[in-house]
């Protein structure tokens, strides 16, 4: 009975191995994100794509597939073959895009197959240019109601972590801002710094050393906590917008249909990555904390959160 205990083990091992030389010999899993290379996925995912390559046995590489807000990318995926080679990396995007764009070719729950919740921020920092004379949101919010439409905010695309958290204090602020459209969160960073624009709700692990450098101001978070790593700046709920929580969360998917063998694989290598000691202290620089959700629960998370952004879609006006 031993004997053939072992030997069904053994043959077991064989058999996996053989499953990771096969997935190997296709080549590399791509690891899209619908965004331009320097944003916030990409710092995220080179903290744990190599934890995770050595779980899997295989090589993952990151493809920048950017364009349409995130629209380019995701479609891309949603359009793939399930086998596990080319996975979906991006942000709370994934479900608050499509309420504000007309041309989704893919529905965020429906055309995925859902890995986990890998992190979440705790909340955007809203920057100001040094120039703008405003050191906290009621002066801010008194600047421009006294110039209505003449400040300016950066969106890297309607729907995302830039441009949510900015519809709504407007909405709650009565205030007039204008939206400037970039591709990107790198290339809206670059003309702020420059002073092109005013402001720009921008991940904390961004905004950190622009503002220590004192290239930039920072007014606010969004979330409900303050960050300690920039522990004098205060939420928009201290400074009187009640209720305001909006955080950035990253999430990995697959193309519809995949096996739930393969999807509970990739996530055990998340949660494996999220809890190493060295990828846990870059997500404390970053101002992240590692959740690697289980697939489940993920998915109902996914469609919670499209449910919201579809309310919120209805609610905040779409810039023109």
């Amino acid at each position: 009975m031993i004997g053939r205990r072992s030997l069904m083990l053994a043959t077991a091992g064989l058999a996996a191995a053989g499953t990771a030389r096969a997935q190997e010999a296709r080549g590399p899993v791509r690891v899209v994100v619908p965004s331009p290379p320097g944003g916030p996925p990409d710092l995220i995912l080179r903290a744990i794509l190599p934890k995770m390559s050595v779980a899997l046995g295989q090589t993952l590489v990151t493809d920048n597939r950017a364009g349409g807000a995130g629209l380019v990318g995701t479609g891309y995926v949603a359009r793939q073959p399930a086998d596990g080679q080319t996975w979906l990396f991006t942000t709370a995007s994934h479900t608050n895009i499509p309420p504000f764009n007309d041309n989704v070719n893919y529905d965020p729950v429906r055309d995925f197959t859902h890995v986990t919740l890998a992190a979440q921020n705790f909340g955007q920092a809203l920057v100001v240019h040094p120039s703008v004379p405003a050191t906290n949101l009621a002066e801010l919010v008194a600047l421009a109601k006294a110039r209505p439409g003449a400040l300016t905010y950066a969106n890297a695309g309607n729907g995302t972590a830039s441009h949510i958290p900015a519809e709504l204090m407007k909405t709650m602020t009565g205030t007039d801002i204008l939206s400037v459209p970039y591709r990107g969160v790198a290339e809206a960073t670059t003309d702020l710094l420059a002073g092109r624009i005013d402001m720009f709700f921008v991940g904390t692990q961004i905004a950190l050393q622009h503002v220590q450098a004192g290239r930039l101001r920072a007014i606010a978070l969004t979330g409900a906590r303050r960050w300690k790593g920039m522990p004098d700046t205060p939420t928009l709920q201290e400074q009187g917008l009640a209720g305001f929580d909006v955080v950035n969360w990253f999430g990995l998917w697959l193309p519809a249909n995949a096996a739930p063998a393969l999807v509970n694989r990739i996530h055990a290598a998340v949660a494996s990555a999220v809890r190493d000691p060295e990828v846990m202290q870059q997500f404390d620089n970053l101002g992240l904390e590692g959740i690697a959700m289980p697939p489940a629960q993920f998915a109902t998370f996914v469609a919670d959160q499209a449910r919201i952004a579809q309310e919120i879609g209805r609610r905040v006006a779409r810039p023109g």
